[in-house]
């Protein structure tokens, strides 16, 4: 394994002083070192990955340094246009290090989402022309490719990556004080959803996010012997379960449809609150658990405590958009809320961080889990 310390202080040793990126599970100790060691102008944690790649670019051009973007391999799609049509050699040559995760690796146990993602991130870096390199897990072979890395970006002015493996970094754990965001909050997010779901009809359509929010709402089906069926688990495709729900609510207009939303997922995509709340459609709920954290990739923070979402979901358009703290809160709205449905809502709900640890998966698969949902929406029926 490789310290983060060594790995970075090679980065350091080229000029890269400079990170911004998306945070990943296998990046987990690299993203808790930047945090621990680098100032809010050092380290941008970016909203999604195509803003993290312009986000490095607009440094480089302002010092002339080489920044480095981090990464899961999931969100290269989101960073395709930018590294294409921004940093590429053919239009604006603009050079920086690629860092990314690479869950789904064959040959490695993962979640269905990923495999695929995994299968093709080398061939998606040669589709684009950016060379790469997987990291070493022995640190002095990490020093000759770190210096390969940067011999071809002085020389090419052009990104290089740099794939990440599980297990390639030691553990680091953040320094004491920085991990809680939102100590003061009194509910979990399994506890909200909980709430949520119990004052539902059993008619209901859910669409969850992607991360811990789909384990929980499969969890609590099983513990109050609910189906399955009615909800869509959303595992991939960060940011676009409203997107999904939006569709199925104008398509579906006889039946109340709940999206589960995350804040770090909401805010990766922002722009679907506009697409919302111009449609207006008072069949659903978007409902967006905020801990202040990427939950389920390793803690790190988001910027959705330090904005007004509900502010921001009005001016796009959603006619009520209310934010709760406690579990007294959430129940009395959602009680008030039963006689009144004729409103598109966005509702915020404040949680803590963290999960329970014996927290299980799905042991459905995705094709079931959308026929099975795809036959109630077309039927009706539990």
């Amino acid at each position: 394994m490789v310290l983060v310390k060594s790995f970075t202080d090679l980065l350091s040793g080229y000029g890269t002083v400079f990170f911004t990126g998306v945070p990943d599970s296998l990046l987990k100790s690299f993203c808790a070192f930047l945090t621990d060691n680098y100032n809010e102008n050092s380290h941008i944690i970016a909203v999604n990955e195509g803003a993290a790649i312009a986000l490095a670019a607009g440094y480089h051009l302002a010092t002339e340094k080489i920044p480095l973007v981090y990464m899961q391999n999931s969100g290269i799609g989101n960073a395709v246009n930018p590294l294409l049509s921004l940093t590429d050699s053919d239009v604006y040559s603009i050079p920086m290090v690629l860092l990314v995760g690479w869950r789904g690796e064959p040959g490695t146990k993962d979640e269905p989402q990923h495999i695929k993602q995994g299968k093709v991130t080398c061939s998606l870096f040669d589709s684009m022309g950016i060379p790469y390199l997987i990291l070493s897990k022995n640190e002095d072979e990490i020093k000759k490719q770190i210096e390969d890395c940067y011999t071809y970006i002085k020389k090419n002015n052009s990104p290089f990556a740099l794939i990440v493996q599980k297990d390639t970094f030691s553990p680091y754990t953040l320094s004491s004080g920085k991990e809680e965001t939102n100590s003061y909050a009194q509910m979990t997010r399994e506890e909200a959803i909980e709430e949520i779901l119990l004052s539902s009809s059993p008619q209901d359509v859910f669409i969850s996010t992607t991360g811990m929010a789909s384990r929980e709402l499969f969890e609590l089906r099983k513990k109050h012997n609910m189906g399955h069926n009615r909800d869509f688990l959303t595992v991939g495709s960060m940011g676009h379960a409203s997107s999904l729900a939006l569709s199925i609510a104008l398509n579906k207009p006889e039946l109340s449809v709940t999206c589960i939303d995350g804040d770090g997922a909401v805010l990766m995509h922002l722009g679907s609150l506009a697409a919302i709340g111009e449609r207006k459609p008072i069949n659903l709920r978007h409902i967006v658990i905020n801990n202040g954290a990427h939950d389920s990739v390793g803690g790190q923070p988001t910027i959705a405590q330090s904005i007004d979402l509900c502010g921001i979901a009005r001016s796009a358009g959603y006619e009520k958009a209310v934010s709760v703290k406690t579990k007294e809160e959430l129940r009395s709205f959602l009680s008030d809320y039963k006689s009144d449905k004729s409103k598109l809502l966005f509702l915020e709900i404040i949680v803590r961080k963290g999960n329970r640890n014996d927290l299980g998966r799905p042991d459905t698969n995705p094709l079931d889990n959308k026929k099975n949902f795809m036959l109630f929406l077309k039927e009706g029926k539990t």
